[in-house]
Parts: C-alpha cells; sequence; structure tokens
C-alpha cells in the first residue's frame, strides 16, 4: 500500500489539510504532520537551534495518524520522515494552500518549501493550492484525480508537481492547462500601507493585492481564467548538471 505523508503550512487546524488527507485516504495509508501555527511563506526556513515539540492530535478523518510540530513546514516533512512514521513515505503531499502559488510567490512559499525538503529526502512530492476566498468546488471534484494522474506520470528526482485550482463554482471550471511556466511577478503584489506606530516611529499594514493579468502559457494566466494549473518547480541544488530547461519548468 503506498503511503503518503500530508503537511501544509497554514497549521494542523486548517480546513484545507482535512481535505487533502481525506481525498489521500483513496491513496493509500496517510500520515498528518503540519505545523502547530500558520506558518505561510516560510518557504524553506528550518529550526537549528532550540527544541521541536511534537503533539499528537486528535483529527477529523478516520484512521489518520496526526501530529503537529512547533516548527516550520520543512521542519514537518524531516520530522514525519525521520521520527514518526514507520515507514518511509512514498510521496509526500502538501497543502491544500489558503491562496494560490503562481508566480515568483513559489519562492515565499512554505508549501512549496515542504515539498522540495521532501526532494531532499528523495520522496517525490505535490503541492496544492487553491484561490482564498473562492468556492472549493474545483479543488473537492478533481484533485483526486489529478493527483492520480500525476503520480502515474512520475517527475523527475529534481522536481515537484505544482498544482493550483481556481475558486470558481464547478460549472465555470474550463478545464486543466497543463506545462504552465511561472508567471515572472508576484500574484499577491505587495501593499505597504504607511501608519503612525503605537509608540511612534512607522507601522506598515500589509495586504497583497491579486493580479488581474498574466502572460500567456503562466500557471497565473490559466488560474485568471479558470483552468487547473498544473506545472513543476526544480530545485537546481538537485538538477544534474548540463541538463537543459524543459517547458513547465522553473527553477528555484
Amino acid at each position: 500500500m503506498r503511503r503518503i505523508l500530508v503537511v501544509n503550512d497554514d497549521g494542523i487546524g486548517a480546513e484545507g489539510i482535512v481535505r487533502l488527507a481525506a481525498a489521500a485516504k483513496n491513496l493509500g495509508e496517510v500520515w498528518v504532520v503540519a505545523p502547530g501555527q500558520q506558518c505561510s511563506a516560510m518557504s524553506h526556513c528550518i529550526t537549528v537551534r532550540g527544541s521541536l515539540q511534537i503533539r499528537q492530535e486528535d483529527f477529523p478523518v478516520p484512521g489518520v495518524m496526526a501530529y503537529s510540530v512547533a516548527g516550520t513546514p520543512a521542519d514537518c516533512v524531516k520530522v514525519g520522515i525521520r521520527h514518526l512514521m514507520q515507514d518511509r513515505p512514498d510521496v509526500v503531499f502538501s497543502g491544500i494552500n489558503c491562496g494560490y502559488n503562481v508566480g515568483v510567490d513559489i519562492l515565499y512559499s512554505g508549501t512549496v518549501g515542504a515539498a522540495m525538503e521532501a526532494l531532499l529526502n528523495g520522496i517525490p512530492a505535490i503541492a496544492f493550492s487553491e484561490e482564498r476566498g473562492g468556492t472549493s468546488e474545483a479543488a473537492d471534484a478533481c484533485l483526486l484525480s489529478v493527483a492520480e494522474k500525476l503520480l502515474e506520470a512520475g517527475c523527475a528526482p529534481d522536481e515537484i508537481w505544482n498544482v493550483n485550482f481556481p475558486g470558481c463554482p464547478l460549472r465555470e471550471l474550463r478545464g486543466i492547462r497543463e506545462n504552465r511556466i511561472p508567471e515572472k511577478t508576484q500574484f499577491y503584489m505587495d501593499n505597504y500601507l504607511v501608519e503612525e506606530g503605537p509608540e511612534g516611529g512607522l507601522q506598515l499594514s500589509v495586504c497583497g493585492i491579486p493580479s488581474k493579468a498574466a502572460a500567456p502559457g503562466t500557471d497565473m494566466e490559466a488560474v485568471l481564467e479558470r483552468y487547473i494549473s498544473i506545472g513543476k518547480i526544480r530545485n537546481t541544488v538537485l538538477g544534474a548538471q548540463g541538463r537543459t530547461d524543459e517547458p513547465g519548468n522553473a527553477l528555484f
């Protein structure tokens, strides 16, 4: 039976990881190891000093062993593989992230960072994300079939699959676009509102403004046009020397 480690960056209590674990149960034995707190935009950050508190958690998907870790998403992959699972996982599923991981936003993503940590341990990985504030109909209807297809297709040892679901109603979903390359900009453009701090000085109120347009062939274009976006992200540290880029692959 396939062993699946499910992680995320939104925390053990996030709705997305429950839905991902429930779908993954159709594909094999599922373990959940996730941060005990919100860890968005952690990228591939790890804990190098101090302690990592681990707790077994009640989880709303029957038959799933679940643990929270007081650390980062990448920490959760390390801990799950090396200390919690009895046997190494065959694949790591990361997500479902609340918010797209497209464009250069993938460089900040804890969801993608956790998937990259799986690669460093020689384990294939798929990152799943969906639109923040949209409906989850497309993800819930298509995640399992997409995961099955990508598991069958496989990926190079230095690449992960990156999947993004639009937040439109299922009736408005237009299909799937594969071999998507990241847009060369952020989807959630930085917006800093300058305010006076409570004790003088400056205080920045930060919010991201979603992009409205994207270049042809990109992951951002796909989701904006209500397609599921599937692409690959390459870890150049693991990449073979002299390898040439292929369509749909991004550098990490």
